[in-house]
C-alpha cells in the first residue's frame, strides 16, 4: 500500500515526488461508535425531508464542487498522479451524474401502483435502507463517490464516508460541499478507517448497506465480512475489459479512442481498455497506426499542462506491470515501444512509459490478469466467433467495446458478450442513464440510472382494504 502509518495514522505519499502530502488520525472505536449513532439519529430525521428539499441540497453541493474546480483538481493530480490537464474533468462528470441522477430520482422513488381493485388501495412505497458505507477507490475519488453517495442521501438514508488513504481530501470535499449546502449534521460524515475498522463495522451490522469499489481480493473480505448480517452489498471489483476492431471499423477513429481507452489515467481505470482484438484483415494497418499514436504520449510532472501520461499510483502498481511486460516478452510477446523515449521511466519509480505488446495469448498474465496500468496486448482473429471467445475468457465481465459501423451486428455481438455494458464505438465511459454494472468476478448489484435507486432503498407493501 502506498501509505506509511502507524496504529493511529494515515499518511497519503504523493507519487509525484514521494513526499508525504496529507496526514490524518484514524478513527479509534468510540470515535466509531459516535459516528454510528449520529448517522443513525440524523436518518431518522431526513427520512422525513421532502424529496425537493434533498434535491436542492444536493444541487448546491454540485455547485460547492463546481466552484471550486481548479483546487480540487490539483489536490487530485497530488494525491493519485493523475496529470492536471485531466483532472478537471472529473469535477465536470461527477456534475453530469449528480444532476441525472437528481432529476430522475421522483420518477425511481414514487409509489407504484397496480391496478386498480375495487375495496382495496394498494401499492408499492420505496424507503431507504438506513445507513449506506462508501468505501470508495483513489482512481476516480469523486466519480465513484458520488455513483452511490447521491443516489444514496436522496432516496433518505445517511451515509457514512470512507474514502481511500491516497484520495482522503475528496472525502473531506463531500462533507464540506453538503454542510455548505445546508444538510444537516450527521447525514453524511467522512471516516478514515482502516481496513481492520472497516471489516468490523460491516460484521457487526452496524451499517445497512456496504458501497465498495476496488480489487476482487478485496470484495472476498467485504463478502466474508457480511456473511450472515442478512445486510446489501454493492461490489464493483476488477476489470480486464476487451476491445474488438471488426474489419469494416472506422480505423482512423478506432485507433484514436483505443488509444485514450487504454492509456488514459495511466490505464488505472476500472473499464479502460486492457486487450484488444483485431481482424485479421484490418491488423497490420491496426496496428501500426495504434503504435504511432502511443509513441505520442508525453510521460512526466503531472503538475505541468503538456503533460499526458502522469505516473501510476504508487510503485509498486507499476512495478506489477513491469512484471508482465516482462514475463509476456520472455514467453514470446513483441514489445512494440521503446521505453528508452520516455526519459521519466526509471526503475523503481511510479513512473512508466506506455507499452504495446504483440504476439500475446492467454497464457500470458498481461492478457488474463487485471493490469490496471499503462500496457495492452493486441491479438489478430479470423472472425467473430474466435473474437468473442477471447473476449469471454476471462473471470472478469464489468464491460467490452465492438467497432463495427453495423448497428445490428454489434447488438447481436453483445447479446453474445459476458459483461455488464456493452459499447459500440466507445469505451472507458459511464452513461448515468445506465446501470452500471458487471458479471461473474467483476461483482453484483448496479449504481446510476433507476436501478441505482432501486439498491439503495427498500420495497415495502401497502394492501389497504375496505371494510
Amino acid at each position: 500500500m502506498n501509505r506509511a502509518q502507524d496504529a493511529a495514522c494515515l499518511q497519503t505519499i504523493s507519487p509525484v515526488d514521494g513526499s508525504i502530502y496529507v496526514e490524518r488520525p484514524l478513527a479509534n472505536a468510540e470515535e466509531i461508535a459516535q459516528s454510528i449513532a449520529l448517522s443513525r439519529s440524523a436518518q431518522n430525521r431526513w427520512q422525513t425531508t421532502s424529496l425537493e428539499e434533498r434535491a436542492a441540497i444536493c444541487e448546491l453541493a454540485v455547485q460547492y464542487f463546481e466552484s471550486r474546480e481548479q483546487q480540487i483538481a490539483a489536490e487530485i493530480t497530488w494525491q493519485m498522479g493523475r496529470p492536471i490537464a485531466y483532472s478537471g474533468s472529473e469535477i465536470k462528470g461527477l456534475a453530469e451524474r449528480a444532476r441525472y441522477m437528481i432529476g430522475i430520482a421522483e420518477q425511481a422513488l414514487t409509489d407504484d401502483v397496480p391496478v386498480l381493485k375495487n375495496g382495496f388501495k394498494r401499492f408499492i412505497r420505496r424507503e431507504p435502507l438506513g445507513i449506506v458505507l462508501t468505501v470508495a477507490p483513489w482512481n476516480y475519488p469523486l466519480l465513484t463517490t458520488v455513483n452511490s453517495v447521491l443516489p444514496a442521501l436522496m432516496a433518505g438514508n445517511s451515509v457514512l464516508l470512507k474514502p481511500s488513504a491516497q484520495t482522503p481530501l475528496c472525502g473531506e470535499h463531500f462533507v464540506s460541499a453538503f454542510r455548505a449546502a445546508g444538510l444537516p449534521e450527521g447525514v453524511l460524515q467522512c471516516l478514515y478507517l482502516d481496513h481492520n475498522s472497516t471489516a468490523q463495522m460491516i460484521s457487526d451490522a452496524a451499517v445497512d448497506f456496504t458501497c465498495f469499489t476496488g480489487s476482487v481480493a478485496a470484495g472476498q473480505k467485504i463478502e466474508q465480512a457480511a456473511a450472515g448480517t442478512f445486510r446489501g452489498l454493492g461490489l464493483e471489483l476488477g476489470g480486464k475489459d476487451p476491445a474488438y476492431v471488426c474489419a469494416d471499423a472506422k480505423l482512423d477513429y478506432s485507433v484514436t479512442e483505443l488509444v485514450d481507452g487504454a492509456f488514459f489515467n495511466s490505464g488505472q481505470s476500472c473499464c479502460g481498455i486492457e486487450r484488444i482484438y483485431v481482424d485479421e484483415a484490418v491488423f497490420p494497418q491496426f496496428v501500426e497506426a495504434y503504435v504511432e499514436q502511443v509513441k505520442k504520449y508525453k510521460l512526466g510532472n503531472p503538475l505541468l499542462s503538456d503533460t499526458s501520461l502522469g505516473p501510476m499510483v504508487r510503485t509498486a502498481a507499476a512495478d506489477w506491470v513491469r512484471q508482465q511486460i516482462n514475463d509476456a516478452v520472455k514467453h514470446g510477446a513483441k514489445p512494440c515501444i521503446d521505453a528508452a523515449l520516455f526519459s521519466e521511466d526509471q526503475p523503481g519509480s511510479p513512473y512508466l512509459a506506455p507499452q504495446v505488446l504483440l504476439d500475446v495469448d492467454h497464457s500470458m498474465s498481461v492478457m488474463r490478469e487485471e493490469s490496471f496500468g499503462p500496457v495492452v496486448g493486441i491479438m489478430s482473429v479470423k472472425n467473430d466467433d474466435e473474437a468473442l471467445k477471447l473476449m469471454n475468457d476471462s473471470d472478469l465481465g464489468l464491460t467490452a467495446s465492438l467497432w463495427t459501423q453495423d448497428q445490428d451486428q454489434a447488438e447481436a455481438l453483445g447479446n453474445r458478450l459476458q459483461t455488464g455494458t456493452v459499447f459500440m464505438n466507445r469505451c472507458d465511459y459511464l452513461d448515468p442513464s445506465l446501470a452500471w454494472t458487471g458479471t461473474k468476478n467483476t461483482g453484483r448489484g448496479a449504481t446510476l440510472s433507476k436501478l441505482g435507486y432501486l439498491q439503495l432503498s427498500r420495497a415495502k407493501s401497502f394492501h389497504l382494504k375496505t371494510v
